[in-house]
């Protein structure tokens, strides 16, 4: 693994109530999920600090108490964690991202965020290497794996907009031809100047905020296709990341 530039920061979103991961969510935080014996938070947190993140952001929700312990109990694993509390209700990824601003906003780097209950072997240092040469407000990491939902990108990879399979309904950014589709992994760079652009505000996804952005912005996708992607949000899922995450 190559090392990303020091004081690269990261968040983790770990505040979902992780509905589709009940009963086990009934009485823990989705973070805390083990695989392999391990919980989700701590694995994601020992991949990103293998390319030499030391500093991270967690947010916390549902059962908030039980992370703060478990980083406690662990020294953190040795880094500096931050937790950003969203007290009264879960503020979904833009505004848990608003919420905890007072982290990035004024750093000149950009940082990475990723899902607490996704497990991946994708390579960070690529992903920064390409995020850098094309100097995007930000990049998302995609694959061409099946789902009902992906982006939309043109030749250029940048994103031009957003596709649900199932229901039909398509929301355009920019006007492209041909448009390509990907799969979102869940895992962004994002330049800390984008946070003053965001014009949502409350409990929104930050999926909205990157479309609208798209439509005067340079966003790009990471296509990654061949690494290993588990979205650990179902209880059989656990037991197809145990099979990759030892």
């Amino acid at each position: 693994m190559k090392p990303l530039p020091a004081g690269t920061q990261a968040m983790i979103f770990a505040a979902g109530l992780g509905t589709r991961l009940k009963p086990f969510t009934d009485s823990h935080p989705k973070a805390l999920a083990p695989v392999n014996g391990k919980p989700l938070l701590q694995r994601n947190i020992e991949y990103m600090a293998g390319y030499g993140i030391r500093e991270f952001v967690v947010n916390v929700h549902h059962f908030a108490d039980q992370i703060i312990d478990f980083l406690a109990a662990n020294k953190n694993f040795g880094f500096q964690i931050d937790i950003s509390h969203e007290v009264q209700e879960p503020l979904e990824t833009g505004g848990g991202l608003l919420n905890a601003k007072c982290y990035f906003e004024d750093s000149a780097k950009p940082f990475f965020v990723m899902n607490a209950d996704i497990l991946t072997d994708l390579d960070l240092h690529s992903m920064y290497q390409f995020h850098r040469s094309r100097q995007g407000l930000a990049t998302l990491a995609i694959t061409q794996r099946k789902t009902s939902r992906n982006f939309l990108y043109d030749n250029a990879q940048l994103l031009s907009g957003w596709e649900n399979d199932m229901t039909g309904e398509q929301k355009i950014s920019r006007a492209a031809s041909p448009l390509h589709r990907g799969a979102f992994t869940c895992v962004h760079i994002i330049e800390p100047r984008m946070i003053q652009m965001i014009r949502q505000k409350g409990k929104f996804s930050i999926i909205d905020s990157y479309l609208d952005l798209a439509k005067t912005e340079s966003i790009y996708v990471y296509d990654h296709t061949g690494d290993v992607v588990v979205d650990v949000g179902k209880p059989e899922s656990i037991a197809k990341a145990e099979e990759y995450f030892k």
